[in-house]
């Protein structure tokens, strides 16, 4: 995303050009409200499985800002008490080589707690691009090189310990006012030609928006989708409505779909801002259910309006994500729920074995009450956890399970996420 430390978002002011003149949806747009009716049973189907996530984290930039501390490393990909347990970390490629080393130490720490590597590139090295009418792209004659770059890379990291999990071919193509710009059949002139030299999953498009033109191509050239293997996409001033991709679930086999980067729904509030960080919450739920993502990745870990504060801590934002990254792990399966049972109210589940991870979250400003129905389900007892104004990733009252049914209130203004080993 941006180019500088300054957050006051100067890189995008393109962007806001374009939104004031109408080109694209307010990124802080409330999300569309669903209607539903009130005291809807909530059932939770763990025999009908969707996608497998991922994970859930956030970027480090040791360029643009400063290096996470040991103790922030820990806070960010921990899973402990006070953590938010993230499993994926985005690292830019650097056109310097001289900038590498700079990634390493936060990489290292974060693999030795589980986490997977995205690597992204913001440009090629200068010497491989020219100007043109539309910016800087990388010059035709430079594919090739281009591609050994990325794989030097991948090889610099594996010296280094860190086996990147994937590289992107670039990070928001479709948005280069301050870096590289692509084409789409540029993209799979690359993929198709040249990406086959990469030693590790190569990601593509990275679109700031979600934009499908710039991933139709892609999904529609055999040779090209044969090269791409996770298919990643960007959120910032996508509707809902935009989320779900029909081309990819019918062509993607196979393939991983992630959401790189966002914040949301500003980066202008504080973290902290309560009921704002259930934004949040909503989001990741959307990203998830309506878009089918298998991963979900903020931009800046650390930052006054990010998951972690400038003091270490975990803002409310970051607690909205944790609710999902502590409890939702690499590996487990989405489950099909009622995902919105009544306004304001949204539902999420998850599998692991005969483990059940549901996530809710109440955006009206009075609790609500809900039955559910676990299909298959036996007797036990959920714990709990919630976020509240007053409270953050607190320890709640369990919520006793018989023969498939319970009830549960969820505050007002919450998120609450349920655990039923």
């Amino acid at each position: 995303m941006a180019s500088r430390s300054d957050d006051a978002r100067a890189p995008r002011l393109g962007r806001r050009s374009l939104l004031a003149l109408g080109a694209l949806p307010i990124i802080g747009a409330p999300l569309v409200a669903d209607a539903a009716s009130a005291q809807t049973t909530v059932l939770i189907q763990p025999s009908i499985g969707q996608q497998t996530i991922q994970g859930f984290g956030g970027m480090n930039h040791t360029v643009w800002i400063s290096d996470l501390t040991a103790a922030q490393r820990d806070t960010a990909f921990g899973n402990g008490a006070g953590q938010l347990g993230f499993s994926i970390l985005r690292i830019p490629v650097h056109e310097d080589r001289s900038n590498w080393s700079r990634e390493v130490a936060t990489a290292q720490r974060a693999v030795a707690l589980g986490a997977k590597v995205l690597a992204s590139p913001w440009n090629p090295p200068a010497s491989m691009t020219e100007s043109f009418s539309g910016g800087k792209r990388l010059r035709y004659d430079q594919y090739g090189a281009y591609a050994q770059h990325l794989n030097d890379f991948v090889v610099f990291m594996r010296n280094n310990g860190v086996e990147l999990y994937a590289i992107s071919v670039q990070n928001e193509p479709d948005y280069a006012h301050e870096w590289t710009a692509w084409t789409a059949a540029e993209i799979v002139r690359f993929l198709k030609e040249n990406s086959g030299v990469i030693s590790t999953r190569v990601m593509a498009p990275e679109s700031f928006q979600y934009r499908k033109n710039l991933s139709d191509p892609i999904l529609n050239d055999a040779a090209a989708l044969a090269n791409m293997d996770i298919l990643g996409a960007h959120l910032y001033g996508t509707q809902p409505a935009d989320f779900p991709y029909p081309l990819f679930q019918q062509k993607g086999a196979g393939k991983e779909l992630w959401m790189s980067e966002v914040y949301y729904p500003n980066s202008s509030d504080s973290a902290d801002l309560w009921p704002g960080a259930l934004d949040v919450g909503e989001h990741v739920h959307r990203a998830l259910v309506n878009g089918r993502f298998q991963a979900y990745i903020w931009w800046y870990i650390r930052r006054g309006y990010g998951p972690m504060r400038e003091d270490g801590q975990i803002s409310k934002r970051g607690a909205n994500l944790a609710h999902y990254s502590k409890w939702v792990r690499p590996g487990y399966q989405r489950i099909t729920a009622t995902a919105n049972p009544q306004s304001g109210v949204y539902i999420s589940a998850f599998k692991s074995g005969s483990r059940i991870v549901m996530v809710a979250v109440n955006k009206n400003a009075s609790a609500v009450y809900l039955p559910f129905t676990l299909e298959g389900g036996g007797t036990g007892s959920f714990a709990t956890w919630v976020t509240t104004s007053s409270q953050t990733l607190a320890a709640s009252n369990a919520v006793p399970m018989t023969n498939g049914s319970f009830g549960s209130q969820l505050p007002a203004q919450s998120i609450r996420t349920y655990v039923l080993n």
